[in-house]
Order: C-alpha cells, then structure tokens, then sequence
C-alpha cells in the first residue's frame, strides 16, 4: 500500500525537477499532481503492450497516482496496471493506485451477446438481481461491490487498492429514487469500512460523470453533502472512528467547468430534490475542500480534444509548451483540486504529461480571474 514515507520518499527522488506544489498532500504522504488513466482503448493486447509501456515510464518518471476501473478495457485496464507496477522501478509503497466499482465488467473481450453474458456470469451466480441493475450494466449492492473489489485485488495483483471509488452512482436514479441511491450508497458504504478495517482498502470515495457538477433539480443530481452524510453514517455502523470517505471524481476542463461554476452543494440540502433553500449553496470543488475531500479530475483534457487546442482567453493565462500541458495545468490549477487525470497508452504523451509539471499552475487570484 501506499505510505507517508514511502510516497515522500518518492518525491525526494525527483528533488526540485518539477514545480512547486507538484506533489500535493494525499492522506499521510504526497501524490503527484498529475495522474495517469487507463479507460480509453480497445481490449487487445496491442493496447495492453502500449498501456504497459505508457505506465512504466510514468512511474519511472514522476507519476505515483495511477486510475483505472474493472470495467475499463474489459478488465485489462486493471491486469495491466499491476504487470507495470511490478515491472517498474518503484517501491509499491511509493505509488497511490485508484480503481472503481460499479459497472458490470466483460472479461477480456466483448461478449457476442451482453446481455447473455451478464445473465450467465451475473445473474445466474447471484451476483446480482435483475432489480439491482440499473440500465442492464450497473450495481452498487454491498454483495456486488464486495465481489468487484476482490477481482480488482486479484487483477491488480495488490493486497490493498489505495483509493476505492463507487463508480458513477447516478446510473442507479434511471432505476430507483435519489433516496433509494443514497441508501443504496451507505449500505455499500458501510461495506467498504468493513474492508477497510480489514486492510484491504486504504480509502474510499466516489467517481461521478455527472452527479456533482449540476444544479439540484437535474434528474442526474446527487447531494455531496448527502453522500457525506450517508458515508459518516456507514463509519458509525461500521464502528469506525472515523470515515473512509476521502476524495470524489469528476470531470473538469477549460470546457467542463461545471464543478467550478455550478453552486449546488450545502448541507441544507441534503436529500433535496432541488426545492430546497438557495442559501448557502457551493461548488462541489469548494464544498469538498471544506469537508477534507480530496478532488481528482477526470477528462482533464477533454478525452483528447484540448490537446489540440484550447479557447485562447485562457490558453493565453496558462504555462505549458503545448495546449495539452496547458490544459493540464488548467485543471491543476482549479482550488481544492488534487491531482488532475489523463489517460496515456503512448511514452511520448507521457512525456509531454510529465512535463506539463515543470510549470507552475495558476495562483487563485489568476485562476479566478479567468471566470471573469
């Protein structure tokens, strides 16, 4: 698992190469503020090859925070991470690795027939029942988190996943009430504290696409305070002294601003449907950031599309030789935020992602005024 000495450790190595608040606090030690995903891409082993190259040379270079997820490349995502986490050299304590539960995972290709695939692998093992699906690929139940956490471990090839992320809750609400999905969560929740306690998570926390960066009345709306709530809840039921909850994940981009601009968090809204007081209402980066969340951005730069080029207001504010690392340090540069994430399959995009943290960031006086 990840330590306070070994990520600092770590840091040490690379002494005054990248710029300041490079490395940023995560739990007891430090995390590099750029992370390297694993989503985008065919399941082959084609990809599997470039993944792996991509992933080495990040970790040989200054990138200890590694996202991926069960269901990303049919679960070649995770296997391939942990061949590059025991191939590269580094120290497994040094590395923070981040991975999600939630979608129902293929196994190393796409089925002819999905929908069979699920019932057989699924469904007809118990699992999962058709009511705990939602839209056919999704399920946050304790029994199927539980069981996609052992797969991952096992995929990884790890005794402990640093950080555990519930995948994109808001797939529940096309099936259930927003109070049946935040049950649903602190039941899960409350199994997630009992791996914890057992080792075999550091930390927990939740990765959205859409929940957190609209306003209440969305139909896609999840209350952060809510779900701080419901993880406080699961600590207690748990017997634990404290919550596991410690980051949430969502996208943000020069283009995807959302979680920045859109203020729809407070705790006067727990369980809201969106009727409830305006007063008192944040963005999710600056309600997390009081609540001790940490914050990693997905879609950093844009799925790609940023790094051709980005609007020139802000391009024009930004440090970075290329519009990539410009748009990485965008990101980066948002209060509150950790780490900003981007998916790598090739050495060279990782070397340009790597240098994007030999720049500085934006100050927040500069990064505000960039909303002006």
């Amino acid at each position: 698992m990840a330590t306070g000495e070994g990520t600092w450790r770590y840091r040490d190595r690379f002494g005054d190469s990248f710029g300041r608040t490079y490395f940023r606090r995560f739990g007891p030690g430090v995390v590099s503020s750029i992370g390297i995903g694993t989503y985008l891409g065919d399941p082959t082993d084609a990809v599997d090859d470039r993944y792996y190259a991509a992933l080495v040379a990040a970790l040989e270079h200054g990138v200890n925070l590694v996202d991926t997820a069960i269901n990303y490349r049919c679960q070649r995502s995770e296997r391939v991470v942990g061949r590059a986490l025991s191939d590269a050299d580094v120290d497994r304590d040094e590395v923070v690795v981040a991975t999600k539960g939630g979608f129902v995972p293929f196994d190393g290709a796409h089925p002819a027939d999905p929908a069979d695939y699920v019932r057989r692998e699924f469904l007809d093992t118990g699992l999962a029942s058709p009511a705990d699906l939602a839209r056919g690929s999704h399920c946050l139940t304790p029994a199927f988190v539980d069981a996609m956490l052992d797969r991952s471990l096992s995929n990884l090839g790890l005794d402990q996943i640093d950080l555990y992320y519930l995948h994109n809750p808001e797939t529940q609400l096309a099936a259930r009430s927003r109070d049946e999905v935040y049950d649903l969560l602190e039941r899960s929740f409350t199994r997630l504290e009992e791996r914890r306690a057992t080792g075999d998570v550091g930390a927990y926390g939740v990765a959205t696409w859409t929940a957190f960066r609209v306003p209440p009345a969305h139909d896609q709306y999840l209350s952060l305070a809510e779900v701080v709530a419901r993880a406080e809840a699961a600590a207690d039921a748990a017997g634990a002294s404290e919550s596991g909850l410690a980051a949430i994940q969502l996208p943000f981009n020069v283009t995807m601003a959302d979680a920045f601009t859109v203020a729809a968090h407070g705790d006067g809204h727990r369980g809201s449907d969106g009727d409830g007081d305006e007063d008192g209402r944040q963005s999710a980066l600056r309600y997390a950031h009081e609540r001790g969340l940490d914050v990693f951005t997905s879609a950093s730069i844009g799925q790609g599309d940023l790094a051709r080029s980005i609007p020139a207001a802000v391009d024009a504010e930004l440090a970075g030789d290329t519009p990539a690392q410009r748009a990485l340090n965008f990101a980066r540069s948002a209060p509150g935020v950790t780490a900003a994430l981007v998916g790598a399959s090739r050495t060279d995009h990782v070397a340009e992602n790597v240098a994007a943290g030999t720049f500085d960031p934006l100050g927040a006086r500069a990064f505000d005024a960039v909303f002006e």
